[in-house]
């Protein structure tokens, strides 16, 4: 494992946002959903492609909080751009697991 500084995290920007629509992505080669995430005022919406369909419907995921980095640049993904990318773990069979805040908390706030 490679150590990082502490300026290098700090340069990461983890922000909580709360998922407002999702939609089914079937261009995408692994099952996937398009996302919209809002991430408050200052940062605003973003969408992501996210192969999160193995433990989430899209109704399980609408109002639902989740971190994402919101400082990568955009990501051509098929025919559409990735904005921001949300976090998770995989799970003993590589199916992901949304890294989400225990209690809600603001959009845009950033993990620290």
């Amino acid at each position: 494992m490679k150590e990082i500084s502490w300026e290098d995290f700090a340069a990461v920007e983890l922000r909580v946002g709360t998922i407002i629509a999702v939609e089914d992505f079937p261009k995408a080669r692994k099952p996937a959903y398009i996302v919209t995430v809002d991430f408050g005022d200052e940062i605003g919406t973003k969408k992501s492609s996210a192969q999160i369909t193995d433990h989430y419907t899209k109704a399980d995921l609408i109002g639902r909080q989740i971190v994402g980095v919101v400082n990568f640049p955009a990501k051509q993904i098929g025919p559409i751009k990735s904005h921001c990318l949300i976090t998770g773990f995989y799970d003993e069979n590589t199916q992901v697991v949304l890294a989400v805040p225990e209690r809600r908390v603001a959009n845009g706030a950033k993990l620290l």
